[in-house]
C-alpha cells in the first residue's frame, strides 16, 4: 500500500503543479476558466486520496503525530509531495 501511496502522492503533486501554475493563470490572465474546470476534480479526486491512504498508512504502519503530520503538511505545499516517498524512507530508516 505503501507504493501506491507514493504514485498517489506524485500524480497529486502534478495535478497541484498544472493547476497552480498553468490553469490559474490561464484563468485569470486570460479569461478562460476552462482549464481549471478541467484539472481541478482530477486534482480534488487526488487530494482526497491522497489524505484518505495517509489516514489509513497512519494506523497500518504506527506513525506518529510529527509523521503523519508532515505528510499532510506536504500535501498542500506546491512541490510538497514530491519528497513524501523521501521523507518516508527517512523516517523508516
Amino acid at each position: 500500500m505503501i507504493n501506491f501511496f507514493r504514485l498517489v502522492s506524485l500524480l497529486e503533486g502534478i495535478s497541484y503543479i498544472l493547476l497552480l501554475f498553468i490553469a490559474v493563470p490561464i484563468k485569470y490572465l486570460q479569461g478562460n476558466p476552462e482549464y481549471v474546470k478541467m484539472l481541478g476534480m482530477p486534482h480534488g479526486l487526488l487530494f482526497v486520496g491522497y489524505i484518505v491512504l495517509a489516514i489509513m498508512l497512519k494506523y497500518e504502519l504506527n506513525w506518529n503525530g510529527k509523521t503523519f503530520g508532515i505528510v499532510s503538511l506536504l500535501s498542500i505545499l506546491p512541490f510538497g509531495t514530491f519528497f513524501v516517498g523521501r521523507y518516508l524512507k527517512k523516517a523508516e530508516a
